[in-house]
């Protein structure tokens, strides 16, 4: 009989009957966490069957160049067959180039679309019927009748299947070439880690106290920990600031877990400060070998073949599929993944599957992908046995994006309660000031923080007030220099010195810092409320004398991506309601959704998924949460930053040496990096490392401000966030 080979290392040899049945096991053993198992085998069993071609196989035996098309054949034998296996098609067309678009029936066979791939005539691969038998599928995707919106729901396990079909197809196909030496390393079990834990809580547990933070943070972590045994579903932990929800929420997630036997607890955070903070608390609970943060956007990285340490490369191998028991991501990450077309991006998503999913700081849930991010929650709960927290200290109104039958279990007790004891500040708005009586205030405190909206607000009102004492904190600075500047701040709070800091909105999460007073230009309540958690943040002091004072800057424009927050925070404000109450934050939230209705679903995302025609290609390249890329600027103005680009250019560039450097980088835009090169100002690190440059003039950095980017045309535009870049997606 004919040996069709699939793969060749050296001597050996895989053939495409090992390979086809090899995937199929696997692809079947993923998708039966989604109860699809006959689903996954047979997309397995029918990927490659293009291979059985004699042009395929010319190609592999001469180690040929030639481009023969084996990724159609499966697809048109699923069509062929009809009814449900036509969905399988999206998949196997798309296992290396990423899920197509169905396109129209006018697509021509050169067309990527599957109606254009449908019109390929490829060459005879009919041998595949000698060893390959065509499975029948037991079961239906979901259940027709219970599903909102049927067409959603089939995208979603589409994507799902071709999740467990690429992660498959990887897998074995590293298998035969490393010859099982894949270098990955499997973290502990659930159970272990919910161990751990218990242990490490066990002394706050036995505390019976209720009218002390301790005991009101022992109160709600108990309350977690117990509620952990209440059937899969959605959950909310409203907890005040200082309140303990990170403990708490870790508690509650993995105590779920192992009672309902599932896979991972999956963090969801906005913020990199925040998910580097909290990832280094579950690593020293739970373990290094246990946590994954994956916020670094290596899929787009270009530079190929980068060495990397065994620990850096076993995590590196889990970013890949998500293959962790605790994973600490963004919201860049997780719904880009989910809505993406990319065999890269996709890959992890069958791992999301019977996991407890936190939505930390879920009032950053992306305003303008809102109703597609909430409808994809709700689908995870619905068909892939999926628990979610929305976790947060200003509860946004999402109640109206889940369906009516959806019920939402709180996890904080007793939680208006709670966030009356945690009441530590005080709300006065101060109305519309100018910049000189805004800097006569300042300049009377001697322990304040100013936040203000715009970086350039930020620089003349430092520069006005600048001496002992006075400090600047910008994205402009690169992460070490932050982390000194804001250890030198925290130093002279706690001794007691005069200390001042103007800043943007970097500030008002991740940051453990502790004011007497601290002064917000207006802005969303949430990020109000969010400032106001670094004013008497130990609760030393009564609430009374520690003033949060919001103001309006005299002259200056609200940014139209603030607009409609602003408005409706004053709005609040004008009709007298208390800003931090729970209350005035659900309405500040109910009025901001009800105005941007339209726009919370901007790109038409959920329209697209309709009449079964799917454009999982163009929603890929659509769904951005973050619209512009931002590229890395490295500040080697340190000994190891120096140090670092001296190996890098006489040796190359490891995965290490970029973790290593991302604590010298500044993100920027396009305009920018195009502003500074054309100046002369930058160059790149390695020309094969692409989005990774270097600031030549070291002139422009400086540590009062961080990199000046006042080239030529003025202030350049700067992104507050930079998920953006090669480091922080």
């Amino acid at each position: 009989m004919e040996r069709y080979l699939g793969h060749t290392c050296g001597d050996r040899v895989q053939t495409v009957k090992e390979h086809l049945e090899g995937t199929a096991v696997l692809s079947g053993e993923f998708a039966s966490r989604l109860g699809k198992r006959d689903w996954g085998y047979c997309c397995g069993l029918l990927h490659d069957i293009g291979k059985y071609s004699a042009a395929f196989q010319k190609k592999i035996t001469e180690n040929s160049d030639r481009r023969v098309d084996h990724s159609s054949a499966g697809m048109q034998v699923c069509f062929e067959k009809g009814g449900m296996y036509g969905f399988m098609g999206y998949c196997i067309a798309g296992h290396h180039a990423g899920l197509p678009n169905y396109g129209a029936p006018t697509d021509d066979a050169g067309s990527s679309s599957l109606c254009g791939r449908r019109k390929r005539k490829l060459e005879d691969y009919q041998a595949y019927r000698n060893e390959i038998k065509i499975p029948e599928l037991a079961s239906v995707p979901f259940d027709v009748k219970k599903a909102h919106d049927p067409d959603f729901s089939m995208s979603v396990f589409i994507r799902m299947l071709y999740s467990c079909l690429v992660d498959a197809d990887f897998l074995d196909t590293e298998t035969f070439m490393k010859e099982g030496k894949t270098g990955r390393i499997p973290g502990d079990s659930l159970e272990v880690l919910l161990e751990r834990l218990e242990t490490y809580i066990s002394d706050w547990l036995e505390s019976n106290e209720e009218e002390t933070v301790n005991g009101r943070r022992t109160e709600i972590l108990r309350h977690c920990l117990e509620s952990g045994s209440i059937d899969r579903g959605l959950f909310r932990l409203t907890v005040p600031t200082g309140g303990g929800k990170t403990i708490s929420s870790l508690a509650f997630a993995l105590r779920h877990a192992v009672k309902h036997g599932m896979d991972r607890v999956i963090y969801v955070i906005p913020y990199t400060s925040i998910i580097e903070q909290n990832a280094a608390v579950f690593r020293e609970i739970l373990g290094d070998s246990n946590v994954l943060e994956h916020h670094s956007n290596m899929d787009d990285f270009t530079a190929e073949g980068l060495e990397e340490t065994e620990e850096l490369k076993a995590m590196h191998l889990a970013a890949e599929n998500w293959d962790k028991p605790v994973i600490v991501t963004t919201n860049v990450q997780f719904f880009e993944s989910l809505y993406g077309s990319r065999s890269s991006r996709c890959r992890k998503l069958h791992n999301i599957a019977n996991s407890v999913i936190i939505f930390d700081e879920a009032q950053m849930l992306p305003t303008d992908y809102l109703k597609p991010c909430t409808a994809m929650i709700e689908e995870l709960i619905a068909n892939y046995r999926v628990s979610a927290v929305l976790c947060t200290a200003t509860q946004p109104a999402l109640r109206p994006f889940f369906p009516k039958e959806r019920h939402i279990t709180e996890l904080c007790p007793r939680m208006e309660e709670q966030f009356r004891f945690f009441k530590r500040t005080t709300f006065c708005d101060l109305g519309t000031v100018s910049k000189s009586q805004l800097e006569e205030h300042l300049s009377a405190e001697r322990k304040a923080l100013c936040i203000v909206n715009t970086r350039r607000q930020a620089q003349e009102l430092y520069k006005e007030l600048k001496g002992e004492g006075v400090y600047h904190l910008s994205t402009s600075m690169y992460p070490s220099h932050r982390r000194r500047v804001l250890e030198e701040i925290k130093t002279r709070l706690d001794d007691g010195r005069k200390c001042l800091v103007v800043s943007t909105s970097l500030v008002e999460a991740g940051v453990d810092l502790d004011f007497d007073t601290v002064y917000r230009e207006l802005a969303g309540v949430d990020s109000m409320i969010q400032a106001a958690g670094r004013c008497n943040r130990e609760g030393k002091r009564g609430a009374r004398e520690s003033r949060v004072f919001t103001f309006s800057l005299e002259g200056e424009k609200t940014s139209p991506g603030q607009a409609q927050q602003t408005s409706i925070a004053k709005s609040l404000l004008e009709e007298g309601m208390e800003i931090s109450a729970t209350g005035s934050v659900e309405e500040y939230f109910r009025r901001l959704y009800h105005v941007r209705d339209e726009s919370l679903d901007k790109k038409k995302i959920l329209e697209a998924f309709k009449n079964k025609s799917y454009p999982f290609a163009t929603v890929g390249k659509e769904f951005r949460l973050i619209e512009e890329e931002s590229i890395s600027v490295l500040v080697a103005r340190e000994e190891e930053a120096e140090e670092l680009v001296r190996q890098i250019r006489v040796r190359g560039c490891t995965r290490e040496d970029l973790r290593r450097l991302q604590q010298y980088c500044v993100p920027v835009g396009k305009t920018v990096l195009e502003k500074l090169s054309g100046a002369g100002m930058v160059r790149p690190v390695l020309e094969e490392l692409g989005n990774l440059y270097e600031l030549t003039a070291k002139e422009r950095y400086t540590d009062e401000m961080g990199l000046d980017l006042e080239i030529e045309t003025g202030i350049a535009s700067f992104f507050r966030r930079s998920e953006g870049s090669i480091f922080t997606e």
